[in-house]
């Protein structure tokens, strides 16, 4: 694949993987129970036994808890990518292809692009608490409507291309067209848009549950190790290392994976030397 050839794309898949073998792998095993408080071993160092990565002040193991916070990454991720998708391009058909009510549903994607995701899911936990299904529903609404503005773009320029008009002069209904011919065209501006949504998703999520506003205790999730161990951080620095460097390790990987994406697909990034060339010509 194209995508694997560029340094950026390899980087972001062998990331992903690593995350997702990672979150299979906490399903069956961890080192110790993630969730299991040991007063006799508080704040034991890295590699002090069969504690990789030591121990924090419950003395729980680190190494444990991150590899099942693995889990609630990438589950956040995957289910708020696929709410993002089903929102942006049920709103994008809406404004796009309606020659009635289409402008009224672009001036509320415009509305809903002003509303902050952490905002959305404050309002939402408020009234059903926070978990992690408000943060994949908050994410994937925030995520999705930046998704509809930018598909709606592509969609009303695809309805305007001679080969939609041919196929409305032949009889092709409203459905016939969005399938046939607008979805195909702006796939691949989807798939950029939603692999860069799954970057945006991690760190939202480990966002609010370093608010209280996600996944709630005692599953472990990297953002809220961070809440919790940020006040021993001149105590013991090193506590406070492993999520954090292992929230932007997988930020990085999504987002290399999302500008390898857009590179493959647009022929204009392709080769960047012919393009400003030609441009120079014209």
């Amino acid at each position: 694949m194209s995508v694997l050839r560029r340094p950026t794309g390899l980087l972001g898949a062998v990331v992903v993987a690593l995350l997702l073998l990672t979150a299979l792998v906490s399903l069956v095993w961890t080192p110790f129970d993630p969730t299991l408080v040991d007063p006799s071993s508080p704040w034991l160092p890295p590699l002090s036994g069969a504690h990789l990565l030591g121990t924090d002040g419950s003395g729980r193991d680190l190494a444990s808890q991150l590899l099942a916070g693995a889990q609630i990454t990438a589950f956040t991720a995957v289910t708020a990518t696929v709410v993002a998708g089903v929102v942006g391009v049920g709103l994008a058909v809406l404004a796009a292809v309606p020659r009635r009510g289409g402008e009224l549903v672009a001036h509320l994607i415009d509305v809903l692009v002003a509303l902050p995701t952490l905002l959305l899911a404050m309002v939402l936990a408020a009234g059903y608490g926070g978990s992690v299904g408000t943060a994949v529903v908050a994410i994937g609404i925030g995520a999705g409507v930046n998704v509809a503005r930018v598909a709606r773009a592509e969609m009303t320029s695809v309805l305007g291309t001679d080969y939609v008009l041919a196929a409305r002069v032949a009889g092709a209904g409203t459905a016939r067209i969005v399938r046939r011919h607008v979805l195909p065209n702006v796939a691949p501006v989807l798939v950029v848009q939603l692999s860069l949504v799954l970057a945006l998703a991690v760190l939202a999520e480990a966002a609010l549950s370093y608010l209280g506003f996600g996944t709630p205790p005692p599953t472990p999730s990297w953002g809220r190790m961070l809440q919790d161990l940020q006040q021993y951080v001149t105590v013991y620095p090193l506590v406070v290392i492993w999520p954090g460097l292992s929230i932007a390790l997988v930020v990085l990987g999504f987002t290399s994976l999302g500008d390898a994406l857009r590179e493959a697909i647009d022929p204009r990034l392709r080769l960047p030397g012919r393009a400003a060339a030609a441009e120079v010509q014209s």
